[in-house]
This record gives structure tokens, C-alpha cells and sequence, in this order.
């Protein structure tokens, strides 16, 4: 196995968090929260939404050594699952589920010019004409539809013999959204066998293969990129409201000055200077994909430094707000010291602003991500992500008939992961928040 600078850091981080999970579940009161947060039907909905997210891309994070058929990258567990769309290229553009190509081509034909679109290479059923494919069509989904309702309806039946559910709010969201995300994984893998399912991009590239291995780069922007902003926001905003004076002053100007610079114009000099640098150093970077993979961890890193600066702002007011109450007098008093008192009072009261302004940030930056690439700082153009499969389709807008699978593959994905994202949180901070208990 092979395993870039992104994978060991995006591994590392689910492990650390899952880890810490199991730790503070042994605890009563941390039992006691994740009791009712799983309670709440729009948290174990969007949580199991998410949980899809992250397991496609922890599998597209462990690469094997010696399959890819290219010499400068390894494919990954996703590759082999997804076999072989990655490696199927068509002429151009092909619209979802279609046999022949979206564009027509000049043929001679017994000495007539003809002007005809041309079949695609991929699909191995070869249909001999759209009714057979309709019908085709047709028994997939009834068939898989029938075997997934069968699944989910032996997990329910399990779940409701053990456990008895209380909610049935709770019991029927769960099993819908299980069986809906569930529906559309299979269906779409069974199709992609056969046809592409979304269709094909302007250099012939399936657009469900690079829609679903886009996935793992919004994770890794959202993921890494909170990693290297949260403990300098936590840090820095607590020790500025906490001890106030000279301290709080300093931190004042340092985030004030970096919020002064127009954060595109500072990721782009950042991104730039780490571009020449690249290049005056090749012998770091040996191959394409490894300097792709550096280029996304130091973007990461560089949209980290550059957006810590809001939520320690937030941090430093709450902080403000919270030391001159009572308790925290009170601790003061009884002798209790400055670590115990943060540690202690401080924190577990900001951590739902902390929660919820993390999220917000973490789907900005799953946007943010393809407004970089159209401007051109973004990640490299060889990383497959939304934002390039976005820059890439925006021109095919304006031509006529509109290519827009790329662009609406790339917005639902984006939309999936954003919104479950923002429900999941908002429960998290409802369960969190100490003025709701």
C-alpha cells in the first residue's frame, strides 16, 4: 500500500477522533448527550448521510501499489471498486445513460457525407436500440429496488425485535433515509457497469467516477484545513478574552492586520510562491500525483492560517462575556487555577459556538474549494474535485443544447454533503448547549 501526505493526515485525524469518541463515551454525562442526540431523527438521518461521505472517502484514501495502469499515481480501493470507469475514456461530451456521443461527426459513407454520433466505446451490453435499453433500465431498478427493500426490511425487523424502539418518528426516518441512500448506491454501481450513468465530460472521463472521487477532496479541504484552524482559534481567542490587557491587545492587532488582507489575494500570493517553489525543487516531488497531493495539504494548511481569524474573534467576545460570571468569580475565589478554570468552565461552554462555527466554516470551505479552482489557486488541475469538474463545465453552459451534467453532478454532491452536514451540527449544538438543558 502507498499512502500519501493527505491520506496519513485526513487517517490520522478520523482515527484520533473516533478514538477520543469511545474514551468520552465511558463516561456517564457524554453517554447521557450522545443517548439523546441519537434520539433526534434529523441527527441519525444526516448522520448516516455523512457516514457514507466519510466511509467512500476513507477507501479512496488507501492506495495499492501496482495496479494503477498509469506510472506516476496508484490507484486506490475506490479505483478497483469503481473498475473500470477510471480507465475508460470517450471522444467528448456523452449525456447520461447515453449510447452515442452528444456530438455528431462527418462520415463517408459509400461516397456520401454523412453527419452521425457515433457509439460509445464503454457499454458492454450492446443495445441495439433505446427500447432495449429502457427495458434494461427498468429491470435494474425494479430488481435492486425489490432487494434492497427486502435488506432494510430484515435490519428493521432485527432492530425493532431487540430494541423496541420507543420513537417511531425516529425508526421510520432512519430506515427511509437507509433505504434511499442505500437505493441509490446500488442502482447507480449496477448502471455504471453497463452505461455511464452521468454521462461524460469534455475529454471523454466519466462523470460519476470523478463526482464520487471528488468526494475526498471536499472531506480532506473541510477536515484538514479545521484541523490547523481549530487549536490557533481556540488558543489565541481564549487566552485574548481570558487574561485581557497586553495580551489581548497583541492578539487584537495579529488578527486584525491578517483579516485587513484580502484572503483570495493572500491564498493566491501563498499558492503561488508554493508553485515556484515546486518547480525550482523537482527532485521533492517525483511524480505528478505526489505533487498534487502537496499542493492540496498546503492548501489546506494555507486556508487554515488565513480563516482561523473569525472564530477566534467569536471566541475572544464569549470568553469576555463568560469570565465575568458568577461561577467563574466564584472559582477564582475557592483558589482554582487559570488551566482548571479554561479547561474546566471555559471551554465546555464555548464548544457549541465552537461546533456550529466549524461546520459553517466547513462547508464554506467545500465551496470555497471551487471558487479557488475558476479563479486558478485552487487545487492542482489534476486532482479530480468538484471545483475543477465546476471551472470545467461553466463555458458548456452558453453553448446550445446546454451541457449541464457536469455542473448539476458536482452541485448535488456538493449539496448532499453541505446540508447533511449543517443538520447534523445543529442537533449537535442543541444537545451541547447548556442553556438547553
Amino acid at each position: 500500500m502507498t499512502f500519501y501526505l493527505t491520506d496519513v493526515c485526513l487517517l490520522t485525524l478520523l482515527s484520533l477522533t473516533a478514538i477520543l469518541l469511545v474514551w468520552s463515551l465511558r463516561k456517564p454525562p457524554t453517554r447521557k448527550v450522545f443517548k439523546q442526540l441519537i434520539k433526534r431523527p434529523m441527527a441519525a438521518c444526516s448522520g448516516l448521510v455523512l457516514m457514507f461521505f466519510l466511509i467512500v472517502g476513507i477507501v479512496d484514501s488507501i492506495h495499492i501499489t501496482g495496479t494503477s495502469k498509469t506510472v506516476d499515481a496508484a490507484d486506490t480501493l475506490l479505483d478497483v471498486f469503481l473498475s473500470p470507469l477510471g480507465d475508460v475514456y470517450e471522444k467528448t461530451y456523452s449525456e447520461p445513460l447515453a449510447l452515442k456521443s452528444f456530438s455528431s461527426e462527418i462520415r463517408i459513407n459509400n461516397g456520401v457525407m454523412q453527419q452521425v454520433y457515433p457509439s460509445l466505446k464503454y457499454p458492454h451490453h450492446l443495445f441495439r436500440s433505446e427500447s432495449d435499453k429502457i427495458q434494461w433500465l427498468s429491470q435494474v431498478i425494479l430488481k435492486d429496488l425489490l432487494s434492497v427493500f427486502l435488506f432494510m426490511l430484515i435490519i428493521g425487523g432485527a432492530w425493532f425485535h431487540w430494541s423496541r424502539p420507543k420513537q417511531s418518528t425516529l425508526f421510520w426516518s432512519v430506515l427511509l433515509t437507509g433505504f434511499i441512500l442505500l437505493s441509490l448506491v446500488v442502482i447507480t454501481y449496477h448502471i455504471s457497469r453497463s452505461l455511464h450513468v452521468l454521462g461524460t465530460g469534455k475529454i471523454g472521463q466519466d462523470v460519476f467516477y470523478t463526482t464520487v472521487k471528488s468526494i475526498r477532496t471536499g472531506l480532506v479541504i473541510g477536515l484538514l484545513t479545521t484541523l490547523f484552524m481549530m487549536p490557533l482559534a481556540l488558543l489565541l481567542g481564549i487566552t485574548a478574552g481570558y487574561f485581557g490587557g497586553l495580551i489581548d491587545d497583541i492578539i487584537q492587532f495579529v488578527y486584525t492586520t491578517l483579516s485587513s488582507i484580502p484572503g483570495v489575494l493572500l491564498i493566491t500570493a501563498s499558492v503561488l510562491s508554493l508553485q515556484t517553489y515546486m518547480a525550482n525543487h523537482p527532485d521533492y516531488f517525483s511524480t505528478m500525483a505526489k505533487s498534487a497531493d502537496a499542493r492540496l495539504l498546503a492548501l489546506c494548511f494555507i486556508l487554515g492560517i488565513t480563516s482561523w481569524t473569525s472564530l477566534c474573534r467569536v471566541l475572544r467576545a464569549e470568553t469576555l462575556k463568560l469570565r465575568e460570571l458568577d461561577y467563574i468569580q466564584a472559582a477564582h475565589a475557592l483558589g482554582s487555577s487559570h488551566w482548571t478554570i479554561i479547561t474546566k468552565h471555559m471551554l465546555p461552554n464555548v464548544m457549541p459556538i465552537v461546533l456550529i462555527t466549524l461546520v459553517l466554516d466547513f462547508s464554506f470551505l467545500v465551496l470555497a474549494e471551487a471558487v479557488l479552482s475558476y479563479v486558478g489557486v485552487g487545487v492542482s488541475p489534476t486532482t479530480i474535485s468538484w471545483g475543477n469538474m465546476i471551472n470545467g463545465a461553466r463555458l458548456e453552459l452558453a453553448r446550445e443544447p446546454v451541457v449541464w451534467w457536469p455542473m448539476f453532478a458536482a452541485f448535488f454532491a456538493m449539496f448532499g454533503l453541505v446540508l447533511a452536514s449543517n443538520l447534523f451540527a445543529d442537533a449537535v449544538r442543541d444537545v451541547l448547549d447548556p442553556h438547553n438543558v
